[in-house]
């Protein structure tokens, strides 16, 4: 994991390094009830990786996780996130719902700079 905090108001762990193994270890400090979902998809990952003989279910695993741990180290961050989901969900107009999405999106992108930067 990189060393790197943000001050007192930093985030709860620093971003794993994007191995499986540095994946699961943060996960099931910062939400280990999700660790079970990530075991089911690294097992499925894997097992499509081997049927079409591509690294491209486990890249793919790698990146959706490496994200939901950028988000979620940030616990304001995973609030607003979670938030905004279940506004988006109920949203009355289309309108409303473009707003919500845009920042979804917005928070999505952060941390997917997060994750590849390896901060």
């Amino acid at each position: 994991m990189s060393a790197q905090l943000d001050g007192p108001y930093g985030p709860l762990i620093p971003m794993p390094e994007l191995t499986p193994d540095a994946l699961r270890a943060a996960v099931a400090r910062i939400a280990p009830s999700r660790v079970p979902d990530l075991t089911r998809h690294l097992f499925e990952a894997t097992t499509n990786a081997q049927q079409i003989q591509s690294l491209a279910p486990l890249r793919t695993f790698v990146h959706y996780w490496a994200v939901f741990v950028a988000i979620e180290r940030h616990p304001e961050r995973a609030a607003r996130f979670r938030e905004l989901e279940d506004a988006a969900q109920a949203a009355e107009s289309r309108e409303a719902a473009r707003q919500l999405m845009a920042e979804i999106r917005q928070i999505l992108a952060e941390a997917e700079a997060e994750a590849e930067a390896g901060l």
